[in-house]
């Protein structure tokens, strides 16, 4: 099992937990396996091209994964995955 930790504007699609359990050998089937189990995060996190939206921050540990392999990161039982949104303002 993977642990996935949920930022407080996903929450609302996992009955407000703020992390969840998956399985998944990469970081593409964890979060294919989170939208199956939470409907909804497919469409937040991912574009129409099946890309990682460019708001979206995807961790492994403290190691973003669009300077890894991204989606086909590996991932071994018990990794810890934070899905951080782009924060703007001024």
């Amino acid at each position: 099992m993977v642990t996935i930790r949920i930022p407080t504007t996903l929450r609302t699609l996992t009955g407000g937990s703020s992390s969840v359990e998956v399985e998944g050998a990469t970081i593409g089937e964890v979060l294919a396996n989170l939208d199956a189990a939470h409907p909804g995060f497919k469409d937040r996190l991912f574009d129409d091209d099946g890309s990682l939206r460019r708001f979206v921050n995807v961790f492994l540990a403290d190691d973003d994964v669009r300077y890894l392999d991204g989606v086909d990161t590996a991932v071994t039982d018990g990794a810890e995955i934070s899905i951080i949104p782009a924060v703007a303002g001024g």
